[in-house]
């Protein structure tokens, strides 16, 4: 509704669009909710990752290559994305609770484990090449506003609303609030769409996150009772 009142620029729109409302649920929201809630937190920020995932390979992936593509071939393009298939599969094998062998499953956790590392190398090799003049601050300001401000406030207003347990309800608000996620590059790199630009909104994020995480558990703590 109003991306094209900032921006006049088409991919200054895709991005603003398609990374501002994903966050960082995997590599850093399932360790940071470990070490604020325990390991009984992990059922609970492991599906909200797997949302993530689906909002990231379905209108993150819509975003960054309408700019590029037709609508058909944006939409197209969303079932090209490997990862999207495999979430399918995972859910299906929790929901009928069937086995994975020991093996099997020591090769899947290699391929995630790998697949993190390559995805910080690739973060890595683009944040090497931003420089600070150059930086797109404007862009920037936008997505960290909506990413660190007006997601965590919309999220927390209907949270009390609901009838949330406060235990989860917790594990919700800090899921909003973490920084944007490095898959947000990967995206912006796959479809020609500024990937440096996103890079540095992803650290500029990052830093925002480390300077606002104390207030965000002040306010986890006033509104849920939970202490850390």
């Amino acid at each position: 509704m109003v991306n094209k009142r900032i921006f006049s620029d088409s991919k200054d729109q895709a991005i603003y669009l398609g990374s501002s409302l994903v966050g960082n649920t995997g590599n850093l929201g399932i360790p940071l909710g470990i070490a604020l809630f325990g390991t009984a937190s992990v059922p609970y920020t492991s599906i909200l990752n797997i949302a993530n995932v689906f909002f990231i390979y379905i209108f993150s992936v819509y975003f960054f290559a309408k700019d590029q593509f037709s609508f058909k071939q944006a939409l197209q393009s969303i079932f090209k994305i490997p990862a999207i298939w495999f979430a399918f599969i995972a859910l299906a094998f929790n929901y009928y609770q069937l086995p994975i062998g020991e093996h099997f499953n020591r090769i899947l956790e290699m391929g995630s484990y790998t697949a993190i590392v390559m995805q910080l190398v690739i973060f890595g090799i683009y944040l090497s090449q931003v420089k600070v003049r150059t930086t797109a601050w404007k862009l920037s300001f936008h997505v960290s506003f909506v990413k660190h401000i007006l997601l965590p406030a919309v999220g927390l207003g209907v949270i009390l609303l609901s009838s949330l347990n406060p235990y989860v309800a917790a594990i919700l608000l800090m899921e909003l609030m973490v920084p944007l996620a490095v898959n947000n590059v990967n995206m912006a790199a796959l479809y020609n769409c500024r990937p440096h630009d996103v890079t540095s909104t992803i650290l500029i994020s990052s830093l925002l996150f480390i300077a606002l995480i104390y207030f965000y558990l002040e306010i986890i703590r006033y509104f849920f009772g939970l202490g850390f």
